[in-house]
């Protein structure tokens, strides 16, 4: 069974409390944090990768709008808007919101929300977008065009075939983002794409180097190298 990662975030316990209730009947969902406030989902939201958040419009200080707006729509996981309120649900779904919840939620309209989101999780794994800078301004990167990641002090280096982008986000912090579109750690500063890899091949000394279609040639540590050969032979199995 699919298990399904929450991250609860209201000001107010008993909205926090009567959400986990609801949760209960569906084991496939496990709540990952719970959050007061926007600040908190914001610096959840760097630490970790949820599937779902239930997401309070009014909290104090950054609301459940601004969240979205600071993190940016293609770097949230399915938001589902959880407010007292009705008048904000066109906004919301301009937010890119999967649902607009208004309290009290009876457990027929949750029921119904939860198969909304179940149909997203399960029919497609979402590919992962990567806004970074230009000459021009910016471009948005999805997971599946890139090749391969390697850390560069406060960032990281996206490499696309033979092109490269600068992004100012932790390695550590893209893995957890990337890992469900088939990226692997290769060593402690690079990322590998398995489906990007033309094949696996010995150096004379016995080290691993992973031969990616792009040309590149990433070289895997051996402290990793049988379980990222395994990953790559689980991955050829399943084309």
């Amino acid at each position: 069974m699919n298990t399904w990662k929450v991250l609860i975030a209201d000001d107010e316990p008993t909205a926090r409390r009567g959400v986990r209730q609801l949760l209960a009947t569906f084991p496939e969902f496990a709540v990952l944090a719970e959050c007061r406030n926007g600040a908190e989902v914001l610096a959840a939201l760097e630490v970790s990768s949820p599937d779902v958040i239930f997401l309070d419009i009014q909290m104090p200080g950054v609301d459940g709008f601004e969240v979205i707006r600071r993190r940016t729509p293609e770097r949230m996981p399915a938001v589902v808007f959880l407010t007292a309120f009705d008048q904000f649900a066109i906004r919301a779904f301009e937010a890119e919101a999967l649902d607009y919840l208004v309290k009290p939620v009876s457990e027929a309209r949750f029921g119904a929300t939860i198969r909304r989101l179940k149909k997203r999780l399960v029919t497609s794994v979402r590919d992962e977008r990567i806004v970074v800078p230009t000459s021009r301004g910016a471009t948005v990167i999805h997971a599946s065009e890139i090749d391969w990641i390697e850390a560069a002090g406060n960032y990281v280096q996206v490499w696309v075939g033979k092109r490269s982008y600068f992004h100012r986000e932790s390695l550590q912090t893209l893995e957890q983002r990337v890992a469900k579109n088939g990226f692997i750690r290769a060593h402690r500063r690079a990322l590998v794409r398995l489906d990007g890899i033309r094949e696996l091949r010995r150096t004379e000394g016995g080290a691993l180097l992973a031969v990616m279609s792009c040309g590149a040639r990433i070289p895997i540590s051996r402290r990793r190298s049988a379980m990222f050969s395994a990953a790559v032979r689980k991955q050829a199995g399943q084309n």
